[in-house]
């Protein structure tokens, strides 16, 4: 059980407790509801399931671990339900909360725009005419993204063509106080030519021109864009572990 004291009721009151982290900033939408437990310098917020996962949390696992474990007991935290924790090991949570998935994986952020990159191709914003070849490059090159045309979170798409081709692309997903880029992706045919960091390099001077910093999520074990992403300025780094309950 948490106790009433342990409770913050909103936004403005999450973001100041944890000294307006970028992660923070992001996960939080200016207009999403919140609501967030503390305990022993770990913070979790649960914000309405139309918003995106169930919830998120920022600083020491164990007791963010703890305050999951209280929240279900509580019947707070349902099945089906994602939550953006600490990074963990999935065995502390045998015997506490049962999961049908785990990863992990890094959000970084900048606030500087990177340098130009080695024959750098132009990046452009993407319009409804290019929708089709989005949809179809998306298929091709990264069908496990969750950031699709038409998906209400995307604020636009940005693409790297090769004559008439639409060779790169990524969305702009950005939700709250900073910029995020999301769904990354060069087709398989043009890989190994720098698309990626240009794709990369472009999105983030035109989000930083709307925005004070920028912030992207990368899979632990997709090691060569974790290693570009630093390389273009996104050293700082808070590692995470994704679950959703059973």
């Amino acid at each position: 059980m948490i106790t009433d004291d342990r409770v913050l009721q909103d936004r403005s009151a999450i973001l100041a407790a944890v000294g307006h982290h970028p992660f923070a900033r992001h996960a939080l939408g200016r207009a999403v509801p919140a609501r967030a437990y503390q305990r022993d310098g770990a913070l979790l917020w649960l914000v309405p399931p139309e918003y995106g996962p169930a919830g998120c949390a920022i600083g020491p696992a164990e007791p963010a671990l703890e305050i999951c474990v209280a929240l279900a007991a509580d019947g707070m935290l349902q099945p089906g339900q994602r939550l953006h924790l600490p990074r963990h090991d999935r065995g502390r949570l045998v015997d506490r909360l049962v999961v049908a998935e785990h990863s992990d994986w890094d959000f970084h952020w900048t606030d500087t725009a990177p340098p130009a990159q080695p024959d750098e191709q132009p990046v452009v914003r993407l319009t409804d005419a290019d929708q089709p070849a989005l949809a179809a490059l998306v298929e091709e090159s990264f069908p496990s993204s969750t950031s699709r045309p038409g998906d209400p979170r995307v604020v636009d798409w940005y693409g790297i063509r090769a004559g008439d081709r639409l060779v790169a692309c990524g969305a702009d997903r950005s939700q709250g106080d900073i910029g995020f880029l999301a769904g990354l992706t060069v087709a398989p045919d043009q890989r190994g030519r720098g698309l990626g960091a240009s794709l990369t390099a472009g999105m983030t001077r035109a989000l930083l021109a709307r925005h004070d910093m920028v912030g992207l999520g990368v899979y632990t074990h997709n090691v060569a864009a974790g290693r570009l992403y630093r390389r273009l300025g996104y050293t700082n780094t808070l590692p995470l572990s994704s679950i959703r309950l059973a």
